[in-house]
């Protein structure tokens, strides 16, 4: 079965996930993070003249999730060039040949501002799911630092903290997200 075609136009927004071939690590010491977030950061630099956005990440040991807004052309410019050049710094740095991400990516168009608000939650608490940090603001390898106040050179949180009153966006944004931990559900 053709794999579905991606529905795209300029200015929309995705959940992207990527994962690791068989879903092995693609990230294996906190150097591979570093060279990946570099590679990441570079690509928007490159293909800044396309107009994507990064509005958040999440860089997990076997899979990434991006929400990225794109610009004048669909997304598979700038993944294949963040996923190729980083499986060559992979197979070089571990000796491996071949495919290290199980496929091309997996994109989710998102459609409404409860599903934007939503998507990012779960990005940004996922190392928290995973129980591998109990606050998603211990967590180094994700924008989340970025959404309650920290710098960044190419994420834009504005997509997503204007939902929230301007002079408490940071505030509110780690209320919100927080607030899933507070009641204790399932993530």
């Amino acid at each position: 079965m053709p794999t579905p075609k991606l529905i795209w136009y300029e200015g929309a927004i995705y959940h992207i996930t990527t994962r690791g071939n068989h879903r092995n690590d693609i990230f294996r010491d906190e150097e591979d993070f570093k060279v990946y977030l570099i590679i990441l950061e570079e690509a928007f630099i490159y293909y800044s003249h396309l107009n994507y956005e990064l509005v958040a990440y999440c860089l997990m040991d076997n899979h990434i999730h991006f929400i990225i807004k794109t610009g004048k052309e669909p997304l598979t410019r700038i993944m294949r060039r963040i996923n190729s050049i980083y499986t060559r710094y992979f197979n070089k740095k571990y000796n491996y040949i071949g495919h290290l991400f199980q496929a091309k990516y997996f994109s989710e168009l998102i459609e409404s501002d409860k599903q934007m608000l939503e998507v990012s939650r779960y990005v940004h608490l996922n190392p928290v799911k995973a129980q591998i940090v109990s606050s998603p603001e211990e967590y180094p390898w994700a924008s989340y630092r970025m959404f309650i106040g920290e710098k960044s050179k190419i994420v834009n949180p504005e997509i997503i903290l204007s939902y929230f009153k301007y002079s408490e966006r940071h505030k509110l944004y780690r209320e919100f997200v927080e607030q899933k931990l507070k009641m204790n559900l399932q993530l």
